[in-house]
């Protein structure tokens, strides 16, 4: 029987691995985000600062390894095997849950889901034992430490209003003093800057992580502690003559060095405070192992209250698991996905939004527009105008074109979101509470991204709506985790090693089927997506939008043909397919409508009439999109709501319109294709035949109705199918005439 808890902790070791690698693909986001998205630094050189970070802060993770053995339940009142069915539980959800999570590209809390992990199968394994024993509900509290428990939750969900609001307020009152203009500054504020954020980061992080540090011995602790003031006032002295020699003798931007300094910090802070996530649960388990193999007695009478006593990781284990971290943050491709939406949602300039806005974020931009009036009428008129000038960017700043990738935002934004993460996290890391680094890295980068107005009026409810989105994702995990964590123990319970054997299995499946999705997600881009106009010259524009011209036409000819089959049919299924293939075109037309701003900013002051004509195209290529939108609609609604099938008459009417429209479309797409722009008047001249073709058919429906047609369902989805149709062809000639009188004048 000894064997099988030999396999459980080779196994939880393999889980422990695979959890660092999964875990950090999450997590690397809440140290590389600030310095990434300056691009001031290069990447490599960020991922240099940040893998030193995370060696040294796995070091000193030993003490925080208690909250996985005694933290969330009371280790005395179970058996050891009961204590090892939880770990494993764990450990199998915790893969499961981080790995989805990362195939998705959004962050979520790896602190959070090891804490309900371990609470849900700690109490599915205490109801079973209250069940056994015909006890009580009530009886639960004397499973899990109630007390501790409750103190890491609130403290995980008060962490998201503490770093939103210091961070809100820290970047305020910076950027207040330094403004968007901060390198004109004298260079004494620079020096001063960066001796106050090198000082609290040298403060919370090297002096309060050596609590938790195993190598470091008890009396130089001790001597720490005792001269924190004295250390902090030679330190506050070091690093602003520090910070004064790189600006004035080397002439190093100072704003550079805090973000180097700040993300080997945030990483220090990341690995001493969430190591425990991946590893905590399997050093446990070994250490369980060892405590019941001594004792010599049977694993379900053994209580583990050996558990409750202070036990340090063994030091090789950390060092081992911060190899593991670094080797994961250098080559994961995950880890830099799970970046973007962070970055995207502190932006200073606007971007594709990701989220759309919903009533509660509406509601919250409302109520925040009116404070703000409430505020304005409270605060002089001429301090006020002093801060609004602070706050102004300079046109440098503000301007964007597509071809020049410029930072997300600048070095003080990033300088204080690194600043701020690490001295909460480390605070939180000195009293052993396991504080989400990936809440309080985010919400920092949204307080200070509040406070810097970067939530304009044209971005604010995107961006409100994505930050709530990113937290309901995180309540959702806390939810998700407990549940399946409290499933998965239960099964383990009931099917003992052939379960763990098909969780184990079921695992590696699904890990390696993400893998491979996610490694060929970069692979499957689709060649007929419409790709954004980067020239600057007329030329340039009539070349690149017939592409656009060609694409349109080539899908609009198989959605229109698609569709006519699928009512034909009565397939539901194939109208389905082909109402996403217009939500897809119609995403895709309104993208390029959205950049326009940047497009008209990036031409040439020789090529500015081309904007016009640009415009014009796109309007256009929207009115058949719409038109492609209400056909396929229509032919959908009709079949899903069982109406009758169209008769044989009528559906052989669509066909020869379908074949009539199709040979139109595929000589207008040869044309663009080839650039033969001189032939789009033969297109031109076929205009007038086609209208009458519809308006023939259309008087032989008015005949079919008043003789022989009894459905009047039928009859209203044929003529709107008629009417739009005709809708159709009109914009696609209007785009015809538009360009060929553009390209006469060229």
């Amino acid at each position: 029987m000894d064997n099988i808890y030999i396999l459980m902790i080779v196994a939880l070791a393999i889980l422990a691995i695979a959890d660092l690698v999964v875990g950090v693909s999450n997590d690397a986001v809440n140290f590389l985000n600030s310095a990434f998205g300056t691009k001031a630094i290069s990447f490599k050189t960020i991922l240099v600062v940040a893998s030193i970070g995370v060696a040294v802060g796995a070091l000193t993770s030993s003490g925080m390894m208690e909250v996985a053995r005694k933290g969330i339940f009371n280790p005395g009142e179970f058996y050891f095997n009961e204590i090892m069915i939880i770990f494993m539980a764990v450990m199998i959800t915790d893969i499961l849950l981080l790995d989805f999570f990362n195939t998705l590209g959004m962050p979520t809390s790896t602190t959070v889901s090891i804490v309900f992990e371990l609470l849900g199968a700690a109490v599915a394994m205490s109801l079973i034992k209250i069940s056994a024993s015909n006890g009580s509900l009530f009886d639960l509290t004397n499973y899990i430490n109630t007390e501790k428990a409750s103190l890491i939750i609130f403290g995980i969900l008060l962490s998201v209003i503490v770093a939103f609001s210091v961070g809100a307020i820290i970047q305020y009152i910076s950027r207040s003093l330094l403004s968007f203009r901060f390198e004109e500054k004298p260079k004494w504020v620079a020096a001063l800057f960066g001796g106050i954020a090198a000082t609290a980061i040298t403060y919370f992080i090297l002096l309060k992580g050596l609590k938790g540090a195993g190598f470091v011995p008890g009396d130089f602790k001790n001597w720490v502690m005792a001269n924190t003031l004295t250390i902090v006032g030679v330190s506050f002295v070091f690093w602003i003559l520090f910070s004064s020699l790189l600006t004035y003798v080397f002439k190093v931007n100072v704003y550079k060095f805090i973000i180097i300094i700040g993300t080997f910090a945030i990483a220090l802070a990341f690995a001493g405070n969430d190591l425990v996530n991946f590893i905590g649960v399997p050093i446990g388990a070994w250490q369980a192992y060892q405590n019941w193999q001594v004792s010599g007695v049977a694993a379900d009478t053994f209580r583990m209250t050996a558990m409750a006593s202070k036990q340090h990781a063994p030091t090789l284990l950390l060092l081992l698991a911060g190899v593991i971290m670094i080797i994961t943050l250098w080559t994961s491709k995950k880890a830099r996905a799970v970046l973007k939406t962070s970055i995207d949602l502190s932006s200073q300039d606007d971007v594709k939004e990701r989220f759309e806005p919903n009533w509660l974020s509406r509601s919250i931009v409302r109520g925040s527009i009116l404070i703000s009036k409430y505020i304005a009428t409270i605060i002089p008129f001429s301090l006020q105008e002093r801060i609004d000038k602070q706050f102004l960017m300079p046109a440098t700043i503000q301007t964007k074109t597509i071809n020049n990738e410029k930072p997300a935002f600048d070095m003080v934004r990033a300088a204080v979101n690194l600043m701020v993460a690490s001295i909460l996290i480390s605070i939180a890391t000195s009293y052993k509470l396991p504080l989400s680094t990936t809440y309080v890295t985010f919400m920092v980068a949204m307080g200070t991204s509040l406070a810097d107005r970067a939530w304009g009026s044209e971005s604010a409810v995107y961006r409100v709506a994505g930050v709530l989105n990113v937290i309901g994702g995180w309540f959702f995990t806390a939810l998700s985790a407990f549940t399946a964590a409290g499933i998965i123990a239960y099964l383990i319970y009931l099917g003992g090693a052939a379960m763990i054997a098909v969780l184990l299995l079921l695992v590696i499946l699904i890990v390696i089927r993400n893998y491979i999705k996610h490694k060929n997600k970069g692979k499957s881009i689709d060649p007929s997506a419409l790709k954004k106009t980067e020239s600057k010259t007329v030329q340039g524009i009539i070349q690149e939008s017939a592409t656009h011209i060609s694409t349109v036409v080539s899908r609009t000819n198989k959605i229109y043909t698609n569709m006519l089959k699928g009512l034909a049919k009565q397939d539901l299924k194939s109208l389905k397919k082909s109402r996403k293939g217009v939500e897809k075109l119609n995403s895709e037309i309104d993208e390029l409508r959205d950049d326009i701003f940047y497009f008209i900013k990036n031409l040439d002051e020789t090529s500015v009439r081309g904007s016009n004509f640009y415009i014009i195209i796109l309007s256009y290529l929207q009115d058949m999109a719409q038109s492609l939108d209400f056909l396929s609609k229509a032919s959908y609604k009709h079949i899903n709501n069982n109406h009758k099938k169209l008769r044989f008459s009528q559906i052989k009417d669509l066909q020869e319109i379908d074949q009539s429209l199709s040979e139109l479309l595929n000589d207008i797409e040869i044309i663009f294709k080839n650039r033969e722009f001189e032939k789009i008047g033969n297109v031109l001249v076929r205009k007038q035949k086609a209208f009458d073709y519809l308006a023939m058919k259309i008087d032989k429906q008015i005949n079919r109705t008043r003789t022989e047609e009894s459905s009047p369902k039928n009859t209203t989805l044929y003529f709107s199918l008629l009417m739009e149709t005709k809708d159709l062809i009109t914009a696609i000639m209007n785009l015809m005439e538009e360009y060929y009188n553009s390209y006469k004048k060229k």
